[in-house]
Order: C-alpha cells, then structure tokens, then sequence
C-alpha cells in the first residue's frame, strides 16, 4: 500500500513543525476520544441498571442490578414471586446479549480509540457504536421488559390476578401490590458521558484536521 493510498484511509499527518507549534489542536480531540474509551472498558465492571421492588412484606425492598453481562441482587427472591405470576426467570433474559456484551464493548472501546489514528471523516464512523451504545441498551432492555412482563404463563397460579406490565426503564411503577423503582446506575451513567465526550471530541477532532485534509487534497488532486 502506497502512502497516498495509506493518506486517503488515515487521513494526512500532522508535520511536526505544526504539532509542536499547536499542540493543543491536536491534543485535545485525543485525549478526549481516549477517556471516552476508557469510560466504555471500566463501564463492564460497573451496574448499569437497578430496580427496587417494595412491599409491606419487604420494609427493606428487593433488589436487582443489572450488569453488561449479569444479573445480581435478590434473584432468588424475585423468582420466586414471578414464578407465581407467570414470569420467566430474570437470569433466562438476553442469554446472547449477556454473553457477547464484554467482547462488543471492547470492540466498541477499541473503534473510538483506533479514531484517534484517524484524521479524516471515518474517525465519526468508528465512533458510531459507542455514540449510541447506551440507547441500544436501553432499547434491548426494554424489548426484554417488555417480552417478560406480557407474557405471563396463564396457568401459573396467581396468573389472574396480575395483569401484563412493562416496568419503567426509569423512574416508579407497580405491579400488583408492588411498587417498583427504577435507576439508571454508574455504568450506563459512563458510557452516556462516554458518547458525550466523543460528541464533543469529533467537533475539536473536525476543527483540527478539516483544514489539513483540505490542504492535502487541494494539493493532490
């Protein structure tokens, strides 16, 4: 592969007398694609969501925290409550989600990092993914919310007296005599800042490789 060729797909390179005249330029696009990929890496250890079911039987609530790639909390407890209504099991929700998440985020981490090698338009292209990571997990978790809490198997033995439901994605709900409260946890909050900064860092990224790209093809047309 040709340099030019190599400069059509990297997009030109900075020479060094402009590097070091304004390091800044250059740097700032950089620093802020890296932490954003570094947010979406460190977001697999963390909650991304939590929902809170209260009832008088329960003063201190039950829990469950919903990971990348896991969910944790009372799981056993809840089941158990849904089995007499008619839900699944929560840990039987997303099994191909649950088990590819770790790889697609680290890809998605590695596309925004590889951005910061590129200096033309395919820099937003890469970027893509993790821009809108967290509304694909919000939309996948609401497509299982949803298929969970309107298919209740009609011969469990409570099955009559709870009507299908979708818990909220955020904010509180009921379900029978529960009251369910729903949190978006540091996770989710890290890849949601994580498209932000990659927002943000394409707009410095544009303003500081356009002109060069412009120069480069105005003198190799």
């Amino acid at each position: 592969m040709s340099m030019r060729e190599l400069d059509y797909i990297l997009g030109p390179r900075v020479p060094k007398e402009l590097l070091l005249k304004e390091r800044n330029r250059f740097m700032i696009p950089t620093i802020l694609l890296i932490i954003a990929a570094s947010f979406l890496l460190i977001s697999i250890f963390l909650p991304f969501w939590e929902l809170e079911l209260q009832a008088p039987q329960y003063p201190q609530g039950l829990h469950v925290k919903l990971y990348i790639n896991k969910v944790a909390g009372d799981i056993n407890e809840i089941d158990s409550l849904n089995h007499y209504i008619g839900m699944r099991s929560l840990t039987e929700a997303a099994p191909l989600e649950r088990s590819l998440s770790i790889f697609m985020i680290v890809g998605i981490a590695l596309l925004t990092f590889a951005s910061v090698y590129i200096h033309n338009p395919l820099a937003f292209l890469l970027s893509i993914p993790a821009i809108f990571f967290p509304a694909i997990f919000l939309g996948d978790l609401f497509f299982w919310m949803y298929s969970f809490g309107t298919n209740l198997d009609p011969h469990a033995p409570l099955s009559n007296s709870v009507k299908p439901f979708v818990p909220p994605l955020l904010g509180e709900g009921y379900v029978g005599q529960f009251k369910t409260i729903a949190y978006w946890d540091i996770g989710l909050f890290m890849s949601i800042g994580a498209s932000i900064l990659i927002l943000i860092g394409l707009y410095f990224h544009r303003k500081a490789y356009k002109p060069l790209i412009d120069s480069y093809f105005r003198a190799n047309p």
